[in-house]
């Protein structure tokens, strides 16, 4: 979930199991750092997300790679989703 405050930009999301990110929560993650003007350390403590992986996230945008992250991954069933909302 994004929300603003006070013109800036947050989000907030439940923890997800196993590190599995939504494709869209990847974009928008790489948003705030390429364009929100947030630094990695600053974006990646407001997501509670570990620094490294958005960098990942970033440099693979910046190949135009961010798309094939996590394709690897089976989806989570609903049941999987409904133990972290």
């Amino acid at each position: 979930m994004i929300e603003r405050r006070d013109g800036g930009v947050t989000m907030e999301r439940a923890r997800i199991p196993h590190g599995r990110y939504s494709k869209e929560f990847r974009e928008e993650a790489v948003r705030l750092v390429t364009e929100g003007g947030l630094s990695a350390a600053e974006a990646s403590t407001r997501l509670s997300l570990p620094k490294s992986t958005l960098e990942n996230w970033v440099r693979a945008a910046k190949k135009g790679k961010l798309g094939e992250i996590g394709k690897s991954h089976r989806p989570l069933t609903e049941l999987e989703r409904s133990w972290h909302r």
